[in-house]
Parts: C-alpha cells; sequence; structure tokens
C-alpha cells in the first residue's frame, strides 16, 4: 500500500486500451487509485479528461516509453499492479516485465505469443517467484476460458465426486472482429522462429516437465472429426495452439504442488461446427487455418497482409463489438469414467470486449483479492490465470456478466 497507485493502465491510447479505460472508470471501486500510462502524453491527457478521479481531480498520467527500461522500472515501482495491451509483446513487452519483477509489482496482460512466454519462464520465473510477484500473460481470451473452464472442472470432480480428471476437451463457438494489435502479434510471431517454437505442445510447462512421454504432449489436432460427447463435427480451432499450452502449464503447476488434475491428465480443443453444413464448415476451418498460417511464414506475403488488414489502432465498429458472442463447452472425463460439463459464455466480441473484461477482472483480483488468491500473498513467478487467480476469477466474471453452467453429469 506504500505505492502511488493500485493499478495502472500502459497502453491506454491504443485501440484495446481506451477499452480498458472505459471499464475502469465504469467498474473500477471508486477508492482504487489508478492511472493510464503510454508513450504519447498529448493523447493521453485527452484521455485522462474523460476519465477523471473520484474526487473530480484530473486521472494521473504516466509518460513512459516500454522499450526503455529504466523508465519501465520507474513506472513498475509506482504502483502495486501493471496490466498492459501494447503488443507484439515480443518487441514491446519485455521491458515492461523485467520492471515489475525488479520492482515486486504484479503484471497482466493479452498476449498469446507463447514463445514470448516461454522466454519469460526461462528467465524471470525464479525471481518473481521468489519475491511473490505474480506475472500473468495470457489473461484475456487467450487464454481465460479456457483455463478457466478446466479448472472448473476439474475442482468439481475432486470436491464433488472425490477423482481427477483423465481427459478434458473444450468447443469453441463464438462471432466477433480482430484488431490490428492482435494481427500484428501474429505477423510479428511469423518473423522470427517463435511460430516454430510455438509447435511444442507442451512448450510452457516447467523444466522437467516438458518430455514427449507424458500424456498431455499430444499433438495438435489437424483435420475435423465427429465427437461423440458434444454430437456435433470439429475442427481445429485457430487459438487451440496458445490455450493448450496454457492449460498445461496450469496443469504442470497443480502438480508441483501436489494438487495435479489427474493421472495422465490431456487437455485439447476445438471449433464446434453447427448445422447441416457443420462438415463443410469445419473443412474450410482446418485448411483454411493451415493456408493461412502458411502464407503467414512467407515474407513478402506476410507484407501483404500487413497492408490489407486492421493496422494497430484499428479494430471492430463499437455494434460489432456488441452484436458479438463467444460460448466454450467443456467435457471433462474423471479418472473413474464419468463425465461432466461446464459451459461458458457471454455476450460482446470476444477477442475485444470480453478480452477486455477478463483482463481488467484479472487486475482487480490482483489489487483487491490478495488475501483470496491461491497461494496467498506470498506467491508468485510467471504464472497461468488458473494458477495466479483460481476461482476467484470466476467470482469476479460471474459478477461481471460472464455465464458459467456445470452440467452433472454431462447432458
Amino acid at each position: 500500500m506504500d505505492r502511488e497507485f493500485d493499478v495502472v493502465l500502459y497502453g491506454a491510447t491504443g485501440f484495446t486500451g481506451r477499452q480498458t479505460v472505459a471499464y475502469f472508470a465504469a467498474h473500477a471501486p471508486p477508492t482504487l487509485r489508478w492511472a493510464i500510462a503510454g508513450r504519447n502524453a498529448e493523447r493521453l491527457a485527452e484521455i485522462a479528461a474523460g476519465v477523471p478521479a473520484a474526487d473530480g481531480t484530473p486521472r494521473s498520467v504516466v509518460v513512459c516509453d516500454s522499450t526503455d527500461s529504466e523508465a519501465c522500472r520507474s513506472l513498475a515501482a509506482r504502483t502495486r499492479v501493471l496490466l498492459t495491451t501494447v503488443g507484439p509483446y515480443i518487441r514491446y513487452g519485455r521491458a515492461l516485465v523485467e520492471g515489475c519483477v525488479a520492482e515486486a509489482t504484479h503484471y497482466v496482460d493479452i498476449t498469446g505469443e507463447t514463445a514470448w512466454v516461454r522466454d519469460l519462464i526461462d528467465d524471470l520465473h525464479d525471481s518473481a517467484a521468489a519475491s511473490g510477484t505474480r506475472i500473468v500473460p495470457c489473461c484475456g481470451f487467450d487464454s481465460v476460458p479456457s483455463d478457466l473452464g478446466c479448472l472448473i472442472a476439474v475442482d468439481h470432480l475432486r470436491r464433488v465426486h472425490g477423482v481427477g480428471a483423465r481427459r478434458v476437451k473444450g468447443f469453441h463457438r463464438g462471432r466477433g472482429g480482430i484488431n490490428g494489435g492482435t494481427i500484428a502479434s501474429f505477423l510479428a510471431m511469423n518473423e522470427t522462429d517463435a511460430a516454430a517454437r510455438m509447435r511444442d505442445p507442451v512448450l510452457l510447462n516447467p523444466p522437467g516437465m516438458r518430455g514427449g512421454d507424458r500424456a498431455e504432449a499430444e499433438p495438435d489436432p489437424r483435420l475435423p472429426y465427429r465427437d461423440t460427447d458434444v454430437h456435433a463435427f470439429a475442427a481445429p480451432f485457430v487459438m487451440g495452439p496458445i490455450n493448450t499450452r496454457v492449460v498445461r502449464r496450469s496443469a504442470a503447476l497443480a502438480e508441483l504442488d501436489q494438487q495435479p488434475y489427474g493421472e495422465g491428465f490431456r487437455y485439447q480443443e476445438y471449433w464446434k461446427g453447427s448445422g447441416p453444413l457443420a462438415l463443410i464448415e469445419t473443412a474450410t476451418m482446418a485448411w483454411g487455418q493451415g493456408l493461412f498460417s502458411l502464407i503467414a511464414g512467407f515474407g513478402p506475403a506476410r507484407r501483404a497482409l500487413e497492408r490489407m488488414l486492421p493496422a494497430p489502432g484499428e479494430g471492430p465498429s463499437e455494434t460489432a463489438m456488441d452484436n458479438g458472442f463467444f460460448r466454450l463447452e467443456i467435457v471433462a472425463e474423471g479418472t473413474d469414467g464419468r463425465r461432466i460439463g461446464v459451459d461458458l459464455s457471454d455476450d460482446g466480441d470476444p477477442g475485444n470486449r470480453a478480452t477486455v473484461k477478463m483482463l481488467c477482472e484479472s487486475a482487480l483480483a490482483l489489487a483487491l483479492d490478495g488475501d483470496a488468491l491461491p497461494g496467498g500473498r506470498g506467491r508468485g513467478g510467471v504464472l497461468t490465470p488458473a494458477s495466479a487467480f483460481g476461482l476467484v476469477l470466476r467470482r469476479r466474471l460471474e459478477a461481471a456478466g460472464m455465464k458459467f453452467v456445470v452440467h452433472d453429469p454431462l447432458r
């Protein structure tokens, strides 16, 4: 509590950053001390003028370049929690995380750049763990629904039936747009070896828990198939290579904490087809994802995509974001063979509206719910949403309008 701020929103002038400011203005407690930060002082001042503090004074502004290590450490020293929406994180995230670890400041972001997260684990996990600093990437649609949904299923099987989870599958449906920052992050990963590294199914697992002989080290699906649990055709999900790595890290960290998800635990996820043309839909998605990845990996084609798709700072219209939705159906098989389901859903564009809600509630959990978080205030490291927030995040998101339903037995 000796810090000047409870939360700082970095990247407040960007497309997603402006949405985080609006969310905090509408949902943060009046007593919460929060500020906005970024590189452009003039634009920050314009935004701050529209969100004064509870006492009517101007909202605090911090000017900081995320590539300036000293400035990032100075920023981290002023706040208890730092939230950042500035990507690609491989370019603009490292100094902010290093500053947070150095100053024992908790951190959240919305990256899906798992190769970058792997580097954070290798270089900074031990230091963050020693100081009780929670560094929590992937707090948006990548990968909160998958990670939290799996945790809810595992918790229910353990608490209600006294068994672990042997296999968990997630099936996504949704509608929404894509913003320029997300595109920039995806294309940036294809400029380096990050895309190749991300193919490792246990990329984010702790040392000693990454062997190919582990049950969860199964390859990503490539072809559509018909799933008997959800009675539908399913295709590889475009975010699956991100979300599955995060869930598997959560399971591995739980195993290290002597609370394993279940013997031989596996997690995989898919896009769920719908309607009479479901097979065509899922086959097209599987083919399209492979083609897009191939194009993005070719330099001239990647540069053409950059010119054609939304640029950083651009994104869907307000109407489009309001009309979006997502639904995730979790199917969990216990070690005794029983099956249960967990449904997560919300209105609003998953990559924007839902992502902003998840990110902001994650930051608020760090700022306000420290004693209730898994491991208490002393836990730290490069964590996942499930390992950092546990079911505290479910309660927060449920209060914010997200829907959670457990089906026991599976319908």
